[in-house]
């Protein structure tokens, strides 16, 4: 049985990753804004953006574990971009998406097992974007910079790695046609395709990788396409 701790898992990705470790046997604690009924050995209402509650919520998982396995830094919350997002909002998705893996790891070191496993959730928009994104891409790329740094201060103690999203569906929606034919693999991802990320990365069989992100795409961010180049063409 192992100890786990996960940040914004009251839906979506995070959400299935917690579920996935409890399904195991694992204990497992989350901190989100809302209150929700993932199902964990202990929920902490709390924003990562904020130093006080990441503090109380460290304080709190030490108190329910020994000692802390699995850190899976998931957390996000976009602010838009160019031109809409201004200087407290973006510092605001920078605070989020960057200082709370940085600081919360922080934190549970001292608690860390002997080759404990960091997760932080990167995205393929570190390395690709759309207009109007900038908070949320400068974010994740952060936290890609991050995860090989920390592998490096943390070596000898706990493995750092990253999973970088593409397209994941959280909504249980079906898609088909040109959504799903765009990926090399043929459909648009789902919570599961980064849960078994998480779960191999975090395995005794990946012992040998630390510092690195896994692209969890579908294929997507290979793909070079130009004008008039697989039917595509721009208008």
């Amino acid at each position: 049985m192992q100890s786990v701790v996960i940040t914004g898992a009251g839906r979506g990705i995070g959400r299935a990753i917690a579920e996935a470790f409890h399904a195991r046997g694992d204990r497992v604690a989350i901190i989100d804004q809302k209150k929700t009924d993932t199902p964990c050995a202990l929920f902490f209402e709390g924003d990562v953006g904020r130093k006080d509650d990441l503090e109380a919520f460290a304080r709190a998982c030490m108190k329910q574990f020994d000692q802390v396995d699995v850190l899976v830094n998931n957390a996000m919350e976009t602010k838009g971009g160019y031109p809409d997002c201004g200087w407290e909002d973006f510092l605001h998705a920078q605070a989020v998406g960057v200082a709370a893996p940085y600081y919360l790891t922080t934190l549970l070191a001292p608690r860390f097992a002997q080759g404990a496993s960091v997760i932080n959730i990167s995205s393929t928009r570190a390395f690709q974007s759309q207009r109007g994104t900038e908070s949320y891409t400068a974010a994740k790329g952060g936290i890609t910079a991050l995860t090989h740094a920390l592998a490096m201060s943390l070596a000898g103690k706990a493995r750092v790695n990253a999973i970088a999203p593409g397209w994941i569906d959280t909504t249980g929606s079906t898609f088909a046609g040109p959504d799903a034919g765009q990926h090399p693999v043929g459909r648009v991802g789902v919570p599961q395709d980064i849960v078994q990320a998480v779960l191999f990365l975090c395995a005794e069989q990946a012992s040998f990788i630390t510092g690195q992100v896994l692209n969890v795409d579908g294929g997507m961010s290979k793909r070079m396409i130009y004008h008039g180049d697989e039917g595509w063409a721009l208008t």
